[in-house]
């Protein structure tokens, strides 16, 4: 999402055309992409050293955490630079004139206090830990790497005063800003606890108008931090343990392996080897439609990459069907929003993490629920179509030279979960064949992507995506580690379980908070605040853990399509050039449709359960 108006190309953006410029964006593009590289590397090494020598790299492991930590600072300064750093708010897009202006300017400023704090306290941790002389490893002090926390927050900092400036003042108009704002604190110093209200509100006020979520998460933990005395140093301690977690270099390989195949021309077979299957069938595009869009938010782990990237080539294909226009953007706009709860979907795998529950389990958890809500969105598709069309005959050639055509991209799921489940390989090195596997489809099989052109763009647009996310979950940990020292997820779970007697009617209020929840924040950051609040609670009422995180899942995806906020709305409404009304009118069918899906996800818990069982 964007901080700023758009994000415009740097040879227009401010002073972005110099020369230096350009160098510094490809150099920061290539530090990525060379980070990404290194992290399939590393545990690819893994497997056959071990299975040679009964022992791998000393250091691996440890390297590759830390690796998550630099490759996500970098893109999320990337992120701040191409001004695409997670926002909840869509009020600047609806906003004309000064008026845009002004949001643009109030939201980026508090967003840059917010991350020029988040830096001061990094320093602290930084020194804090340089004390304590731990090595990371071949005698490089963890200090070194941890420095990368300060100086990203520095980057982005300055980068959000740009943007800033790109709203319609100039430099000398934002260092008078600056300065007004520090000689306001130091001749008027307040007290944290009268000022921690104001300073929520005004918070809450900069993320209406725009800010980013890292600063809205952020800045809400370091307000509450400071009220209560703690010290802000503990902010990016917990954002450094979070990121260097065993388990999450997970997430940028495979999200590394779904834009490899997304960048490729794997949507153009998928599309033909689904066309050529089911166009001889009643609603035969709607149910291509349907199963190549939950494929590809599968690889891609998020919505909005598939309705931008498949949206040109699947409308098309729904209107020479002579499907009613109206019909064809409310299920591009549904089918956008599936494939969450489909291996190695990039919030199925942050689930996991976040509640301590096996990736396998959530893997297997999500199969039968996610095949639901796709089997829901083609049936409703294939009611759509206009009776008395004449189909194609089913041809066996066309089929058979299609599936040959994709057969390598194909395989990919069945690599992924094979080398995930077989025992040999841990889940980062599962992620990691996965990412090579991808790599080598698009780039020597196809040759779709060439190597020098393309794959380093490719490796910085995962890297920029990654960094926005490991930004929030990072500082999302810290509020988290907040409310729970505050007691108030027992707080909670104690009101609710006295209030609420039947764990049937609990399902209920919860499906309807997560609806409204999904539909105003963004997915990561609601994993990251809310898991923590409701495990216990599902734990209280006896639900199966894995069941619980498919539900969450199920109603965050079906929030994408809520209006009038749903993020999928406005992305579609841009994407198709469609009046955001006419958007909304259109998804409602399907939404209804989905929303009977997620309530039996909800009430019938055998469908998350019963492959756990058999083969978890």
């Amino acid at each position: 999402m964007s901080t700023c108006s758009k994000a415009l190309p740097d040879k227009i953006a401010g002073f972005g055309s110099m020369p230096w410029r350009q160098w510094l964006t490809s150099g920061e593009n290539f530090a990525v992409a060379l980070g990404l590289f290194a992290m399939v590397v590393f545990p690819l090494a893994e497997v056959p050293l071990r299975a040679a020598f009964r022992h791998g790299i000393a250091g691996s492991a440890v390297i590759t955490q830390h690796l998550t930590l630099i490759v996500g600072m970098l893109g999320a300064m990337a992120a701040a630079r191409d001004r695409r750093l997670f926002a909840v708010s869509t009020l600047p897009q609806l906003l004309q004139g000064w008026m845009r202006r002004l949001a643009l300017l109030a939201s980026n400023f508090y967003a840059a206090i917010i991350s020029a704090f988040l830096c001061y306290a990094s320093c602290q941790f930084v020194l804090a830990e340089k004390q304590g002389s731990e090595v990371l490893a071949y005698g490089i002090p963890t200090w070194m790497v941890e420095l990368t926390l300060p100086a990203g927050f520095a980057v982005i900092t300055f980068r959000l005063l740009e943007n800033a400036r790109q709203c319609g003042i100039g430099w000398r108009e934002i260092v008078l800003l600056c300065a007004a704002t520090i000689g306001f604190a130091v001749l008027f110093p307040l007290n944290p606890q009268h000022m921690a209200v104001p300073a929520l509100c005004g918070l809450l006020a900069a993320a209406v108008l725009g800010a980013p979520v890292f600063a809205a998460i952020g800045g809400a933990a370091l307000i509450l931090f400071w009220a209560k005395g703690v010290p802000i140093a503990s902010i990016p301690l917990d954002q450094y343990r979070l990121v260097v977690n065993p388990s999450l270099p997970v997430i940028p390989l495979f999200t590394l392996a779904g834009y490899l195949l997304a960048e490729g021309g794997a949507s153009r077979r998928l599309v033909r080897v689904l066309t050529s299957l089911t166009g001889h069938m009643r609603g035969g595009p709607a149910i291509a439609t349907a199963l190549v869009c939950a494929f590809f938010t599968a690889m891609t782990g998020a919505s909005g990459v598939t309705i931008l990237a498949l949206g040109g080539l699947l409308m098309p294909m729904l209107l020479s069907a002579r499907y009613p226009e109206k019909s064809a953007l409310g299920l591009l706009t549904g089918a956008g929003s599936l494939g969450l709860l489909f291996a190695p979907c990039l919030p199925l795998l942050l689930y996991a993490v976040i509640a301590h529950i096996p990736i396998q389990h959530m893997f297997l958890g999500g199969l039968m629920p996610g095949i639901l809500l796709t089997v829901a969105t083609a049936w409703w598709g294939t009611r759509q179509e206009i009776p008395g069309i004449t189909r194609k005959n089913f041809s066996f050639d066309e089929a058979r030279r299609a599936i040959a055509g994709a057969k390598w991209e194909l395989l990919l799921p069945v690599i992924a979960c094979g080398a995930l489940f077989s025992g040999y390989a841990t889940p980062v090195e599962a992620s990691a064949v996965t990412a090579l596997y991808a790599f080598i489809v698009e780039v020597v099989v196809y040759r779709d992507l060439k190597i020098k052109r393309d794959i380093p763009r490719v490796m910085a647009e995962c890297g920029i995506v990654v960094g926005g996310v490991l930004l929030v979950m990072g500082l999302a940990l810290g509020l988290t580690n907040y409310l729970v020292d505050a007691q108030l997820p027992a707080r909670v779970t104690a009101w609710v379980t006295a209030t609420i007697r039947s764990p049937w009617v609990f399902l209920l209020a919860l499906n309807a908070f997560l609806l409204v929840l999904g539909s105003l924040m963004e997915v990561f950051s609601a994993i990251i605040v809310l898991v923590p609040l409701l495990a216990p609670l599902g734990r209280a009422y006896g639900i199966d853990p894995v069941h619980l995180g498919i539900i969450f899942l199920a109603n965050l995806e079906l929030g994408y399509l809520t209006p009038p906020m749903g993020m999928n709305l406005f992305l579609a409404s841009y994407r198709f050039r469609k009046p955001f009304p006419e958007v909304c009118r259109s998804i409602v069918p399907m939404f209804l449709v989905l929303l009977v899906g997620v309530v039996l996800i909800t009430y019938v818990p055998w469908l998350t359960t019963a492959l756990i069982g058999r083969v978890g």
